[in-house]
Order: C-alpha cells, then structure tokens, then sequence
C-alpha cells in the first residue's frame, strides 16, 4: 500500500514539474518574441534619423572673384572715420562648379580706410574702405579683398562758369560808368569777386547710403562649408 502511495505521489510531483518548466518556457517565448518585434521597430527609426543628418562639404572659390553687394550702412567723405564699420549684403549668388556656394544675402563687414572731406578750390572729397568678414550658412569666413573707393565729382567747371558771371557783371556796370575804361576795371573787379566766391565755397562731398551697389573683388581663395542637397 506505502508503494502505491509514494508511485502516485511521485507521479503527481513530476507533472507539477513539467507543468512548470512548459509554462516557463512559453513565457520566455513571449517575451523573446516582444524583444524582438521592438527591435524590428526600432530600426528603422535609426535609420531614418541617420538618413536625415545633413551632409556637408568644403569648397573653395577662387581669388579673382567678384562679389555684387549693396551697402546696408552708410558712408561719407564729410562724416566717416578711418576704423568705422561698413556692411553690406550679396545681391548675386558665387557659383562654383554649377552649384551657389555664396547665396543672395550673405553679408560682408568691413572698416573705413580714408575719408577726406571736400576742399576749397582744390581738393576733391573721397572715401575709401574694404571688407575683410564674411558669414553666411551661420558661419564667419575672414576674407581678402581690393580696397574700394569712390572721389567726388570735379568741380572746376562750375568754378570757372561763377568766375565768368563775376567779371561780365561787372563789365557791364563799369561801362555803365565809365566806358571801356570802366568796363575793363569793373570785368576785374567782378571777376575777382567771383573768384572770392569760388574760394569761399567747398566742393562737393562723397557719399554712399545703404542700398548704393559696390563691387568687391577676391584676392585669395576662399573655402567655405556648404550643405549638401
């Protein structure tokens, strides 16, 4: 009888076991099924995340290229300083290769060189500058360039056109008065009186407000990092 018992006995302890072990190793299954449906998940999000960086690479533009700006700050004979900041923006795009390294809009800095304001008689009105900074795509590149500047037109022929209307102004009076004699000493005092105004009167000054065009050449290669498309 003690036999039978420990046989049944036994017998129920070796199906609890299996039972057991069986439901284990289902649940190890469902659980390395779900690992493996989240990985399968995943990626192709890191893929996709990889695939979306942006490429970028590094090309130069040559010296001895032009660049087309508009002034986005002002300059003057009679009012800049040597040392005092200029700025100004592309207005046409550098193509390098078939491709626009140098976008519409990408600006340049840079300082006055010279200013003279104009002079009586002589001495025309000039300003100098020249840019040395360029940004765009949010990156600052130092740049080499021709200096720019601009004279401010002559004046010699307005000069000598109020020296003329001085000396027949007077000509006339004097030969009111006194006949050619008259006339003759009145040409030279007016004459000299137009003189007089000549020297007393500046030329005309220099000046350049935003928006004037300048053109700006290279002198070195610039390489710059542009984004691929």
């Amino acid at each position: 009888m003690s036999k039978f018992l420990c046989v049944i006995l036994g017998g129920a302890l070796f199906a609890t076991a299996c039972s057991t072990t069986a439901a284990d190793n289902e649940e190890a299954a469902i659980t390395g099924a779900k690992t493996k449906a989240a990985s399968s998940r995943e990626a192709p999000v890191k893929q996709a995340a990889t695939k979306a960086a942006p490429q970028y690479r590094e090309v130069t533009i040559p010296s001895g290229t032009t660049l087309s700006l508009s002034l986005t700050s002002a300059v003057a004979s009679d009012t800049s300083k040597v040392e005092d900041a200029v700025s100004a923006e592309l207005t046409h795009a550098v193509n390098v290769d078939g491709r626009d390294v140098l976008p519409v809009g990408s600006t340049v800095s840079g300082q006055v060189t010279g200013a003279n304001g104009s002079g009586r008689v002589k001495g025309r009105a000039d300003v100098a500058f020249r840019f040395n900074t360029l940004t765009t795509g949010g990156q600052k590149y130092d740049i080499a360039t021709i200096p720019l500047s601009r004279v401010a037109a002559a004046t010699k022929g307005e000069d000598a056109t109020k020296i003329g209307i001085g000396a027949g102004a007077g000509a006339i009076i004097g030969g009111l008065f006194g006949g050619k004699s008259g006339a003759a000493k009145g040409a030279a005092v007016g004459g000299g009186a137009g003189t007089g105004v000549v020297l007393a009167t500046k030329g005309q000054e220099m000046r350049l407000a935003p928006g004037a065009d300048v053109t700006t050449t290279l002198t070195a290669p610039l390489t710059v990092r542009v984004r691929m498309s």
